[in-house]
């Protein structure tokens, strides 16, 4: 249980540092495109896309770490034991989209239930970087 409680903090740590890191950067990055304003925003919104993408996989990357270590616990279900089902299982949990095709038993439902937890929280924090993007060029205006 010891080393479970450890991943899962080392893993969620570094979810946020890149989520921190992402949007840090497309904050400071965004304004400096050559690009009419409005654009702007929809890069702001793939970027975070690309950012909770690459967190759904650090997750995965967990999960998979998991299943491959003995007592540590398993997915059932409609799960061959893949990576890729792995991040398709990270996808449906990180979004709290939870299809229940997959069941988690063992440690790793513990990291299963907190990836929910940590998606809501880089949802939400991502849903209001967007909000300061669009409030910030839309402050001007734009001929574009």
């Amino acid at each position: 249980m010891t080393i479970a409680v450890i991943v899962n903090c080392i893993v969620i740590a570094i979810v946020v540092l890149v989520h921190y890191e992402a949007l840090r950067h497309l904050f400071t990055w965004i304004p400096r495109l050559p690009i009419a304003r409005r654009l702007r925003v929809v890069v702001a919104v793939f970027g975070a896309l690309v950012a909770h993408a690459l967190e759904v996989w650090i997750f995965a990357g967990a999960f998979y770490w998991y299943i491959n270590t003995d007592g540590l616990g398993v997915l059932v279900g409609n799960f061959s034991g893949t990576f890729l089902d792995c991040v398709y299982f990270s996808f449906t949990n990180y979004t709290s989209l939870g299809y229940g095709d997959i069941e988690p038993l063992g440690h790793i439902r513990f990291l299963a239930g907190l990836e929910g937890l940590v998606g809501l929280v880089m949802i939400g924090w991502t849903a209001s970087f967007i909000y300061v993007e669009m409030t910030r060029f839309w402050r001007e205006p734009d001929n574009n």
